[in-house]
């Protein structure tokens, strides 16, 4: 296949972040029980053979309670900031305080939905497999927790970003849509458009915004599962601008504070709609039988 994506069942990926290897800044670097805890949910993640039920974690009491402060947190705030889309699926899957969900559970809500599934990863995956995992309708999700210090706070992707952030928008056909768009548009893409392709999802399925009427609702993961970054939008003081995936998309930033721009969408649909125009622009076009594979006409 175009860009080295092997195909969807065989689909695993070159993993940038592992377990016990954090940097200095995050919370539970000095913390060897923490780290010896990643290890063990991680390997789990690669114990997965596909085609098979996702492992079950045992949460412990601790993992819990961060789980709980930061749903209780964020219930308070998604009324009034988060969007529609969001607000109508999130119900669906019936998240409870006391409880942190399995993948295996909300990947079968999914597919009921919309047809996507979840596969668990042990960290980071490179940015080309896991937009090539788009494109199969394939979401790559952690497991384990943030660290307990720090419930407000993770710097990488962590069980409650994923399961908060990004699960219930996956329930919803017209973000779905978007998301898929990004993922075959990095079938046929080349280094340079792979990492223009990972900024376009920065700045919409992590930390985009949507126009709803006269005011602006959050739809990106990083927003919907931040209680900090939330607030931050909702108070109007960083820039809004509008999505161009044609136009060079500035540096992510994540560790050094709440974004300083948000770029909007009108709709779903019109994001998606703009990155399949932007699409049709790259070098490599996609073999007929690619485009089967991911739900194309060909």
């Amino acid at each position: 296949m175009p860009g080295g994506c092997a195909g969807e069942s065989t689909l695993l990926g070159q993993i940038l972040g592992f377990g016990a290897d954090l940097s200095k800044d995050h919370p539970g670097f000095a913390d060897p029980d923490y780290k010896q805890r990643r290890v063990d949910i991680c390997n789990l993640a690669r114990s997965h053979v596909i085609g098979h039920p996702i492992p079950r974690v045992e949460y412990s009491r601790q993992e819990v309670e961060v789980w709980g402060a930061v749903l209780r947190e964020l219930q308070g705030l998604y009324p009034a900031h988060a969007c529609r889309e969001f607000l109508r699926c999130f119900p669906m899957f019936d998240f409870r305080e006391d409880e942190i969900p399995q993948l295996e559970d909300l990947s079968q809500i999914l597919q009921r939905t919309t047809g996507w599934q979840i596969r668990p990863v042990a960290g980071l995956l490179h940015p080309r497999d896991f937009l090539n995992g788009l494109a199969f309708k394939t979401f790559h999700s952690t497991q384990y927790m943030r660290h307990h210090s720090r419930p407000s706070y993770t710097p990488e992707p962590d069980v409650c970003h994923e399961l908060l952030g990004h699960v219930p928008m996956l329930a919803d056909p017209a973000f779905c849509d978007l998301v898929h768009a990004i993922g075959v548009a990095s079938l046929g893409a080349d280094e340079k458009q792979i990492w223009h392709l990972t900024k376009c999802y920065w700045y919409t399925v992590e930390f985009g915004v949507v126009r709803e009427g006269d005011s602006i609702k959050a739809f990106g993961a990083g927003v919907l599962s931040s209680f900090g970054e939330l607030q931050h939008m909702a108070e109007g003081r960083a820039k809004l601008l509008p999505f161009d995936p044609f136009q060079p998309q500035p540096k992510m930033s994540y560790k050094d504070g709440y974004q300083s721009q948000y770029f909007v969408l009108d709709s779903f649909e019109d994001g998606a709609r703009k990155l399949r125009e932007y699409c049709t622009t790259l070098h490599t076009a996609l073999p007929d039988d690619v485009k089967r594979a991911v739900g194309l006409h060909a």
